[in-house]
């Protein structure tokens, strides 16, 4: 059974910094071989695609988080993790990661725009001005 575990959400001033992981479980194992991805949304709003990763090489982002946020994922411990630097109010959201596989092969089709079956419940980052 695909299990996703999210945890490290919090609260944080404007220019802090938050690590989120979600941690998979042993049937996803290894989640390198899962197109991954981390999604958001806030209240009022639509969800929306932050990062996504495949086989530890292919990443993708969202404009909104290029160069603050960096999605990687640790086979071992089967965890994905988004490190997210220079936080902003508008990072304020409900943060979700998200699964798709296995699949092997080339990951260049892994984006925010795949379809994702397996998804975690969630873990709340607020962002003060």
């Amino acid at each position: 059974q695909v299990q996703l575990v999210e945890s490290g959400g919090g609260s944080v001033q404007a220019g802090g910094s938050l690590r989120l992981s979600c941690s998979a479980s042993a049937s996803m194992y290894p989640s390198s071989s899962y197109c991954m991805g981390w999604f958001r949304q806030a209240p009022g709003k639509e969800r929306q695609g932050v990062a996504t990763i495949f086989g530890d090489r292919f990443t993708t982002y969202a404009d909104s988080v290029k160069g603050r946020f960096t999605i990687s994922q640790d086979n071992a411990a089967n965890t994905l993790y988004l490190q997210m630097n220079s936080l902003k109010p508008e990072d304020t959201a409900k943060y979700y990661c998200a699964a798709n596989g296995p699949y092997s092969g080339s990951g260049s089709w892994c984006s925010v725009l795949t379809d994702f079956p397996y998804w975690g419940q969630g873990t709340q980052v607020t962002v003060s001005s």
